[in-house]
């Protein structure tokens, strides 16, 4: 898997933000959107545009998990008690992907999901190589020891820009423990999300 620069550029222009909060971020320079029409003024958008950008935005922040994941997800945060949108995040938080990129052991979440899939993420001792998988309080997540010398990991722990939350506890350099589920206001999004917008839109 490729790190795909180009789309995680061109997904930051679309929405106008800089949705990892990265320096290199193009809309650091530009916040209008791409293309000839990019500069032109907005209108104001419906009720479904902005569920649908709220979507696409959260699913894009992730990843860009495929649509039947993100469904998947939605509708067991659906069944779930509480409130949909917090198990939704909830749910989003526990992938293993998701934690190697808050444990700050890859600078993207790109890169943390071909860490994963190339087999140098363990879970409680054992190899484990499916990004999607899901992490459960209590559980240990650490690098091999081939991962631990990586140029790509070494960078990831020097970055300023974003910090290991307070649910991910690390134990040394690359071993931390997902201590519980986080709520929507503990998860450090550089941009706001509204994944109530996102339950608004798949329960039209």
């Amino acid at each position: 898997m490729s790190k795909r620069h180009s789309a995680k550029h061109k997904l930051d222009r679309r929405m106008g933000e800089n949705i990892w909060g990265r320096p290199k971020s193009p809309v650091n320079k530009r916040e209008y959107g791409p293309g000839q029409q990019g500069q032109r003024r907005k209108g104001k958008m419906s009720d479904f545009g902005l569920q649908l950008r709220a979507k696409q935005k959260l699913k894009g922040y992730y990843g860009d998990v495929t649509e039947k994941q993100f469904r998947r997800a939605y509708d067991e945060a659906a069944r779930m008690k509480g409130d949909t949108s917090q198990n939704l995040i909830g749910l989003l938080e526990q992938r293993l992907d998701i934690i190697v990129y808050r444990a700050k052991f890859a600078p993207t979440v790109w890169s943390a999901r071909q860490l994963v899939s190339h087999g140098h993420v363990y879970v409680n001792g054992t190899k484990c190589n499916i990004a999607s998988r899901r992490v459960v309080p209590g559980d240990i997540v650490s690098l091999g020891n081939k991962a631990q010398e990586m140029a790509l990991v070494m960078e990831a722990q020097s970055l300023a820009e974003r910090d290991i939350p307070d649910y991910v506890v690390p134990d040394g350099a690359a071993k931390v423990t997902f201590t519980r589920v986080p709520t929507l206001d503990e998860v450090p999004y550089p941009v706001k999300m509204e994944p109530n917008l996102v339950v608004e839109f798949y329960s039209r």
